[in-house]
């Protein structure tokens, strides 16, 4: 009977320590799908459906979108906005933060975030939330424009 208990332990102790390498070759998988999409300083932002930039291919642009569900800008159509990560290539310099809404034309006080060009990628958004409200930014984005970092200072910037 001692000899099964320790041996219960064991293999429970084993299955634990299996599954961290798992977790963490996920996210490493993720960085791995953005970074392979990565096209370098180009002056866009893009977005995807799925975490790691991965999945549907949602847009991009170069300019602002002030609303992603119209049909102007490089986000067009999308009724139901499904972005789980982002990435910023835009040019150093000047407007180089990318300011993601809850709401259409850039209403900050219903929820904004913001993505630094040194960030270069957001792989998932489920552990973003929206300043000003708390809101989850996974599949809540409505609409970007380009920002200054000061124009963020009290903003949540996406990690």
């Amino acid at each position: 009977m001692r000899r099964s208990g320790t041996t219960a332990l064991v293999v429970a102790l084993a299955s634990i320590g299996l599954m961290a390498p798992a977790t963490s070759a996920s996210a490493g998988t993720q960085d791995w799908v953005c970074g392979s999409k990565w096209p370098g300083r180009d002056g866009y932002v893009r977005a995807w459906e799925d975490y790691g930039c991965d999945g549907g291919f949602l847009g991009e642009d170069q300019g602002d979108d002030r609303f992603w569900g119209d049909s102007a800008g490089g986000f067009q159509g999308l009724s139901q906005i499904l972005a789980s990560s982002v990435m910023n290539s835009g040019y150093i310099g000047g407007r180089d933060v990318v300011a993601f809404y809850a709401e259409k034309d850039y209403q900050y006080q219903k929820g904004y975030v913001c993505l630094a060009p040194g960030e270069r990628w957001a792989d998932n958004l489920t552990d973003n939330y929206f300043a000003n409200t708390g809101q989850v930014v996974n599949d809540h984005i409505r609409s970007h424009r380009w920002v200054t970092a000061s124009e963020c200072a009290s903003g949540s910037w996406l990690t």
